[in-house]
């Protein structure tokens, strides 16, 4: 059996930090860079670029449908914005205005939504984003990304101001592990594959990255050769490397912070039946909000971590 890459996972800062500290050196770079917020900009870190640049810092308050379309505005205008809030808010209340104002007229704002997923902890579920995945999925023209760390959080924050058309770019609130090398290059609609198997493959994004490489290791530890893959590009999806994981492994797992039916294992799946039909898993967040708690908690209690992984594989293989 190969030997694989050890990793660390040690704690970093939790991406919405990473974005926050990639903003302002972007607009030290980029004086068309401008950021939007809702009156959440201690928590979504945009604090740090309206510290530096208050004259291309636009606070919006409490209304994240009028941010959204003010940001639209700016991108018309030749500006390149990031407004940023809370998931579920940017994403729900801003959601006529991300199709009507940014969509269909393909306009180059960047959506940030921090605080996604149910890890957000004690908040509870009416500012727990498990829907935004699906829901930017669905706008037609939008890139859709879920950094797993700080490394690939800097890097596609970059790669999204660079990009020419409107992205959603997802974070989280608790701080996140490195399993990314300070080096490492990412792409717009592309993947990273951290470990190789034969067995089966584990596709995953955001905190469950991490999760995956934990339910690796003891895999591989009983002997199962498992394939790791950070799908941080949802929309483009890397169809290359999930058709080669169906085709060489012959079985797929697919594990995030999302609800099942619309996040991204439902995206992989049409991959699959398109190039090379295998059994799947999913591990993510069934039909239910979750309550309030901590992180660990609610990770523990709604099926998000390295066991729940384990035990997917486990039946994926016995149906293989």
């Amino acid at each position: 059996m190969e030997t694989k890459t050890k990793f660390d996972l040690k704690l970093g800062m939790a991406t919405r930090e990473a974005f926050g500290r990639a903003l302002v050196d972007l607009g030290r770079e980029n004086k068309n860079i401008v950021a939007l917020d809702a009156d959440l900009s201690k928590s979504t870190y945009t604090h740090f670029f309206a510290k530096e640049f208050p004259e291309r810092f636009v606070e919006c308050g409490i209304a994240e449908a009028n941010m959204i379309a003010i940001g639209a505005g700016l991108a018309s205008s030749g500006k390149i914005p990031f407004a940023a809030s809370f998931s579920c808010f940017a994403i729900n209340k801003g959601f006529e205005q991300l199709r009507v104002a940014v969509a269909y007229p393909n306009v180059n704002l960047k959506v940030v939504g921090t605080h996604s997923g149910i890890s957000i902890g004690e908040d509870g579920p009416s500012q727990m984003s498990i829907e935004d995945l699906g829901l930017a999925c669905s706008l037609p023209g939008f890139t859709v990304l879920s950094p797993a760390d700080e490394v690939s959080m800097r890097a596609l924050v970059f790669a999204a101001a660079a990009h020419i058309g409107p992205v959603f770019l997802r974070a989280g609130r608790p701080k996140a592990a490195i399993v990314h090398a300070a080096d490492q290059h990412f792409e717009i609609g592309g993947s990273v594959q951290l470990t190789d198997g034969k067995d089966l493959t584990i596709l995953a994004h955001g905190l469950l990255v991490a999760e995956a490489i934990r339910a690796q290791e003891k895999l591989e530890a009983e002997g199962v050769s498992v394939r790791v893959i950070d799908m941080y590009s949802i929309k483009p999806l890397d169809r290359d490397a999930i058709a080669r994981a169906a085709r060489e492994t012959r079985a797929i797992v697919v594990a995030e912070e999302h609800l099942v039916a619309s996040g991204l294992g439902v995206r992989v799946a049409q991959v699959v039946a398109e190039t090379h039909p295998c059994p799947m898993e999913f591990v993510g967040i069934q039909d239910t909000y979750a309550e309030s708690g901590t992180a660990e908690e609610l990770m523990e209690k709604y099926g998000l971590v390295a066991s729940n992984v384990i035990a997917a594989s486990k039946r994926l293989l016995g149906r293989k």
